[in-house]
């Protein structure tokens, strides 16, 4: 059942709920925007004096009643002025910051499933651009709302003082801007919606383009690149087009209606003054009243725009922070795990109707072995691995580790025991030594990270590299070579020390050399810690203890390397095929 959308109130009370920690810094903002507002009926009361003073008394002191309280009147506005749109601007831009990191949180906490949903620009999208048109809505509406409904009661009362009658004919224009205001808020909604859609799908391609760019350069995808670019850039523009064209509608049909009753106004103004029931003095303090009136009702009639803007992207925002962490209910409390993994008829699917990446897969690891997953592509070793550390729950069947199942360990816990090396080696513009003590790592000292840097053949290289482990190494690694990347981060998962080492493809990247060190390093580790390996090249894991073949999800094979080469099975033909390439590359054959 679709969860029901929450109401425009009770979004913009929980936006509000953001402000209530800098509440002080925000009321010296709604005071100065107060004070600014009463400025105005006082501007307009100075007028009587000045047409007073300066064309029927003469002998007035002009000085006392008119010049230092106009200087007075307009220096407390400046003053004002400034401390509102500062204190606002202060809390407004402390609102996005929380929000951000609030955002953040989230984030990291969401499952990989969840995660999936979500492109990486449609989520740059909602850290940039939505959270970005909360700043009006949150602050600059309630604190224009109280200025300028402050500056109309007071220019209004003024206006009834002088003459009651007139200024009940100039709320007439009120019921009619009402309805236009209200024409307005529903289009205006639909189409800020269309500006943050059109916003992340850009955010998306700007981010394939970036992640792909070496692609991009070697298949000559420059053009197609740029006019995918420009055709959602278009798409873009003609949704703020959108957007303009409908708050743009307003202020003029909003002036429009003004002007008429302006007109009427000034009428009947004249039919007062012949009467004499309203003076010269009065008649321009009125009337100075009247199109000081103009400006808040402006600024009020675009408040709708910014409002729109706010609620929708505060629909966005609050979804996204809505969204359950991943689910973690464990209990049971370990130390140190043994390393013993059992998966009992294990089945898992990506998606609802897809095909099943595990069908029915049981396998057991005792502690200490060093157990190989191998396969075609696409055969669920990696789904394998995802399952173990939770990255997704099985759709079928568990997971046990040292006999406890998984589920029933907290996230941490569980992923505290295990160690990993991904097919995506994944690297943080930072230097090497951050890079290696991370996360739970990030307390070792240089001997310790020295020491997994040697195990992972990576210590040769990180010394001769400019300065060292305090080299910085580019967004994801850029400046080191794919090997080099990939030994950083076994080095990083060696520093980790658990009693589970999971290498998925870890040392694709590697050289024949690089990957015979790293095979001597992990017969050397492999005493005290079970590991298991995934591995298209079978070469790096012919001694292993026991080796499981996949195909098609299914666990079709199990056995030694040599047991498994004299099936003449699954594993024997991969074998075979690669031995027949390394030989054809070994002699010049093609």
């Amino acid at each position: 059942m679709q969860q029901k959308k929450p109401t425009d109130l009770v979004l913009y009370l929980r936006l509000l709920s953001y402000v209530k920690p800098y509440l002080r810094i925000f009321l010296v903002a709604v005071v100065a925007m107060a004070v600014l507002a009463l400025t105005s009926p006082a501007i307009a009361a100075l007028f009587k004096n000045i047409t007073e003073g300066v064309f029927q008394q003469a002998e007035v002191d002009l000085m006392r009643r008119v010049v230092l309280p106009l200087i007075l009147v307009f220096f407390v506005a400046a003053v004002s002025s400034y401390v509102s749109r500062y204190a606002l601007a202060w809390v407004a831009e402390r609102l996005v910051m929380d929000l951000r990191v609030e955002m953040f949180k989230r984030l990291l906490q969401l499952s990989c499933t969840d995660l999936d949903r979500h492109t990486a620009g449609s989520m740059i999208s909602k850290f940039t651009f939505d959270v970005t048109q909360l700043k009006e809505a949150s602050t600059n509406v309630i604190t224009t709302l109280s200025r300028d409904t402050l500056a109309i009661i007071g220019l209004v009362a003024w206006m009834a003082y002088i003459d009651w009658l007139l200024t009940l004919v100039a709320f007439l224009a009120g019921p009619v801007i009402l309805l236009v205001l209200l024409f307005l808020r529903s289009r205006l909604r639909r189409i800020s919606r269309l500006v943050q859609d059109s916003m992340a799908d850009l955010h998306h391609t700007l981010n394939e383009a970036i992640a792909a760019h070496r692609i991009i350069k070697i298949f000559s995808g420059q053009e197609q690149e740029g006019e995918k670019f420009g055709n959602k850039a278009n798409a873009n523009r003609r949704a703020g087009m959108k957007f303009v064209a409908a708050s743009a509608l307003g202020t003029p049909a909003i002036n429009l209606i003004t002007a008429i009753v302006l007109g009427i106004i000034v009428y009947a103004a004249a039919d007062h003054a012949a009467a004499g029931q309203i003076t010269v003095a009065e008649f321009n303090s009125f009337f100075a009243a009247l199109l000081m009136l103009l400006s808040p009702l402006r600024r009020l009639s675009r408040i709708n725009e910014d409002l729109q803007k706010g609620l929708t992207a505060s629909e966005s925002v609050f979804a996204f922070i809505d969204q359950e962490a991943e689910h973690d209910d464990g209990s049971i409390t370990v130390r140190r795990l043994t390393g013993q993994i059992e998966l009992h008829d294990l089945g898992f699917a990506y998606g609802e109707a897809g095909a099943p990446a595990l069908d029915k897969v049981s396998i057991r690891v005792m502690p200490g072995q060093t157990v190989a997953v191998v396969g075609p592509s696409g055969s669920g070793k990696t789904t394998l691995v995802d399952l173990i550390v939770r990255f997704y729950d099985p759709a079928a069947g568990e997971i046990r580790l040292d006999g406890h199942d998984i589920r029933a360990l907290s996230l941490a816990q569980l992923r505290e025991n295990i160690a990993l090396v991904g097919q995506d080696t994944v690297l943080y513009n930072d230097t090497v030594f951050n890079n290696i003590a991370y996360g739970s790592n990030r307390t070792a000292g240089m001997e310790q990270v020295r020491e997994a840097a040697r195990l992972a053949d990576a210590l040769a290289f990180i010394e001769a590299l400019e300065h060292g482990f305090d080299t910085v190494i580019g967004n994801d690694g850029s400046l080191l070579s794919g090997g080099q990347r990939q030994r950083i981060a076994l080095a990083r998962a060696l520093l980790k020390n658990a009693p589970i080492l999971i290498l998925d493809e870890a040392t694709s990247a590697l050289d024949t050399e690089s990957e015979r060190s790293i095979k001597q390093a992990l017969e050397s580790i492999r005493q005290d810690r079970t590991c298991i390996i995934i591995a298209h090249r079978l070469t790096t894991i012919e001694n292993a203890d026991h080796i499981f073949v996949l195909e098609n999800g299914r666990l079709v094979e199990a056995g030694t390397h040599s047991q498994l080469v004299d099936m003449d099975g699954v594993y024997s033909r991969l074998y075979a095929g690669e031995r027949e390439t390394s030989i054809s590359y070994s002699t010049g054959v093609k």
